[in-house]
């Protein structure tokens, strides 16, 4: 089977499940609302030259200093409008690349500088999911996340609670995870657990072993966001064999879905080059792994670009694509009979023709 193009993957039904607001914005809206709210601290505002300033600040391989970044995106999303206006473009953007179901997560607790409400920052981001979708063939969930750093995770868990019928699909905690562990909100997971809500738990990116093992065992993560650092528990010899430390084997045996972001993950120093990144031996090991952009903006990417690369680096066809689409579908929040019917209805025929085109 030949090797799918770049445009050729744009055509294909994708699926992201890890993908941040506030790190997916257009330059070029960043700007103008940056002139309409008065704020003076852009880099440049030059859409082509703050979008080489994102990338290249954001290439330091250290993920302390790749959330400094996000200082400027979170300070234009403070008024309604713009909230609405930027998660329209979202999934917009999302859709013009081929997605049909993603989930993308932002911290309430970030965008009320302005005056606004928890609770007006969600309708506000669901009203602008909404309006972007339309007509568009992508369905847009949003995770509520908050900051391990701070202390409201009990109060966003409440608000994802409240609002998981009216476009919230779960739960997220983000940010440094050195010294910050999730246990730190053991009692925001324990609420959840109770609610029967979903959650994922950003672990295994900045910090190592220790934080996929407190978000499984502890917390009780359905989902870990990036796990690239699973890596650490799987010994590979000469001969390629690879065996399974007592975490990474739980992990693949519990099949935890894992969501890794390639580009975004050398960005951040959790791995070397694309060649040499973990998703080529963990996808070789059946472990459920899913393909995600993280912040698009910061790592100048989408979900097509992300497979061509892996495409290029581990010789991958339009079956390996096949598997990592339904991976992430069958791991999203949504019900079991709406995941299938994407899986059945528009995944595998999309697929399907694009590989009987090639």
């Amino acid at each position: 089977m030949t090797q799918p193009t770049l445009e050729q993957i744009r055509q294909a039904p994708k699926v992201l499940l890890h993908d941040h607001l506030d790190g997916g914005l257009r330059t070029e809206t960043i700007i103008d609302l940056a002139r309409e709210s008065g704020y003076d601290k852009l880099p440049s505002t030059d859409p082509a030259a703050l979008a080489r300033w994102f990338q290249e600040a954001s290439d330091s391989g250290s993920l302390e200093r790749y959330l400094e970044t996000f200082e400027h995106t979170v300070a234009v999303m403070q008024t309604r409008d713009a909230l609405v206006r930027c998660a329209a473009e979202c999934a917009e953007d999302l859709a013009a690349d081929g997605v049909v179901y993603a989930e993308v997560r932002y911290a309430p607790e970030l965008h009320i500088s302005g005056g606004l409400s928890l609770d007006e920052v969600v309708t506000a981001v669901n009203e602008g999911f909404r309006l972007g979708s339309e007509g568009r063939g992508i369905r847009v969930g949003a995770l509520l996340t908050a900051m391990r750093h701070q202390a409201r995770s009990m109060e966003i868990a409440e608000l994802a609670v409240r609002y998981r019928d009216v476009g919230v699909v779960g739960f997220d905690i983000a940010g440094a995870e050195a010294g910050f562990p999730p246990t730190r909100h053991l009692d925001a997971f324990e609420y959840l657990q109770r609610e029967n809500a979903h959650f994922t738990i950003h672990a295994g990116e900045g910090f190592g072993l220790p934080s996929i093992w407190q978000a499984i065992q502890w917390c009780g993560a359905d989902r870990l966001g990036h796990g690239v650092r699973i890596i650490d528990d799987i010994a590979v010899a000469g001969d390629g064999e690879a065996k399974l430390g007592r975490l990474a084997a739980y992990v693949r045996d519990k099949r935890i879905p894992l969501e890794m972001a390639p580009t975004s993950n050398l960005q951040t120093g959790a791995a070397p080059s694309i060649e040499r990144h973990p998703i080529g031996l963990l996808r070789r090991l059946h472990f459920r792994v899913t393909v995600n952009t993280d912040n698009r903006l910061m790592s100048a990417t989408s979900v097509s670009l992300e497979f061509h690369k892996l495409v290029e680096a581990f010789d991958y066809d339009w079956d390996d694509l096949q598997w990592f689409t339904i991976n992430a579908m069958k791991s999203a929040f949504i019900p079991f009979d709406e995941r299938l019917a994407l899986i059945n209805g528009v995944i595998k025929p999309g697929f399907a023709q694009l590989k009987w085109r090639a």
